[in-house]
């Protein structure tokens, strides 16, 4: 452990979508990645729609990508901390995650002091200037008694309902006016900053790679993804770096 001194965030890995021939492709590659920083990592940060649709049933979960979940424990058990935000399409996490595979979740935003610098970390969806539809929509997707009612569908189907709603929002374009969603997201962050000192806010959900510099000592930064980028953060002592893979 005394080599792992490096901390990783990344973001929208969306396993599952388009296809599974494609979504198969794309998990060996964040295979690699994972051992490919398995020496020095000290903790990951996983930003939010790792999974293009997950639900933890009372009795089952979707199945596929054993080769992630596989690799998340290994590295779980060797004492690296793994940190799992749920995004807009993997939010239903009722503790599967943390107890068969190690892993950190948090559903609410996280502000933490990492070598002395204050990272402000969620995924990002529903904050800033976003349309009303899609608050309401988000209230309704985690509402306990939604999700109950969801749970009762047989898997089968409940998976089928959410992968069809997944192809319908892409074609329409979903929420993804990326440069509309990345101002709402800046002003966000510039009204946290009003009321405390935050170094780096880190954002998944845009699909975009971007870093931008807010104050002297604050900068913005969106993680990329793993469809088109294959972006990810790495941070050392006092170095952030964008990376790609």
């Amino acid at each position: 452990m005394n080599n792992r001194n490096k901390i990783y965030f990344a973001s929208d890995f969306h396993l599952g979508s388009p296809n599974y021939k494609e979504s198969i492709v794309r998990e060996k590659k964040i295979c690699r990645w994972l051992d490919s920083i398995e020496e020095h990592a000290k903790e990951i940060y996983l930003v939010g729609d790792i999974f293009d649709f997950w639900f933890e049933y009372k009795t089952s979960i979707p199945k596929g990508f054993e080769r992630l979940k596989g690799r998340l424990v290994a590295l779980t058990d060797k004492g690296i901390q793994i940190h799992f935000f749920p995004g807009n399409h993997d939010l239903w996490t009722f503790g599967y995650l943390k107890y068969e595979l190690g892993l950190i979740v948090h559903k609410e935003p996280l502000i933490k002091n990492i070598n002395g610098k204050i990272f402000y970390i969620t995924h990002g969806d529903g904050l800033g200037n976003v349309n009303k539809k899609y608050k309401i929509l988000k209230r309704i997707f985690t509402s306990k008694i939604c999700q109950k009612l969801f749970g009762h569908i047989h898997p089968s189907l409940g998976i089928k309902i959410a992968q069809k709603w997944s192809q319908i929002s892409r074609k329409k374009g979903g929420q993804y006016d990326k440069e509309k969603l990345k101002e709402g997201l800046v002003a966000y962050s510039k009204k946290i900053l009003q009321n405390q000192d935050i170094n780096y806010f880190i954002f998944g959900h845009i699909h975009e790679p971007i870093e931008l510099q807010l104050t002297p000592n604050t900068k913005y930064i969106n993680l990329g993804d793993w469809i088109t980028h294959f972006s990810f953060l790495e941070f050392s002592e006092n170095n952030l770096l964008l990376k790609y893979f």
